[in-house]
C-alpha cells in the first residue's frame, strides 16, 4: 500500500564509497579549465589546461627498493610546473586528464585504498621556471 505522507527522514540517500565522483583524491568536471593541485605540504596550485604539455603514467620505480611504495607514478608536465602523483589506479586520473575533465588532485590517507579504485598517496609540484 502506498502512503500519502512524504518521507520525513532528514538523512540523504546512501552513496557508495567507491563512486568515482565521491573520491577524495580527485575530482571530475567536464567544464574544467584548470586543475587544482593540493600538494602534500598543503599548498594549493591552480594549473590551466592551456599549459598542459604531456603526462606519463608508469610503474613506480621505488617499488624495487620499497615493497610498501605506491604501485604507480604519474608525471604531469605543464609549461611552468611538473606534478608528480604517486598512488594506485591512476588510469582514471589519466583518462580525465586526457579529456580535460580533471578538476582537482590531492593526496588521501593510504587506508582508503580498500575503499576506492583510485588512491593518490603523494602529490608534489616543482616549478620549472624561475620567474613564474
Amino acid at each position: 500500500m502506498k502512503s500519502n505522507q512524504s518521507n520525513s527522514s532528514d538523512n540523504p540517500p546512501a552513496i557508495s564509497a567507491s563512486s568515482p565522483r565521491d573520491n577524495p583524491c580527485l575530482g571530475h568536471d567536464a567544464k574544467a579549465a584548470a586543475v587544482a593541485v593540493l600538494t602534500d605540504d598543503g599548498i594549493s596550485y591552480l594549473l590551466p589546461y592551456a599549459h598542459l604539455l604531456y603526462a606519463e603514467r608508469k610503474a613506480n620505480p621505488a617499488l624495487e627498493n620499497e615493497p610498501e611504495a605506491p604501485p604507480e607514478k604519474m608525471s604531469i608536465h605543464f609549461g611552468c610546473a611538473e606534478v608528480i602523483v604517486l598512488g594506485g589506479g591512476l588510469k582514471r586520473l589519466e583518462s580525465w586528464l586526457q579529456r580535460y575533465e580533471l578538476s582537482f588532485v590531492m593526496p588521501a590517507d593510504s587506508r582508503l585504498g580498500a575503499v576506492y579504485d583510485t588512491l593518490i598517496t603523494t602529490v608534489t609540484l616543482t616549478l620549472t621556471k624561475e620567474n613564474v
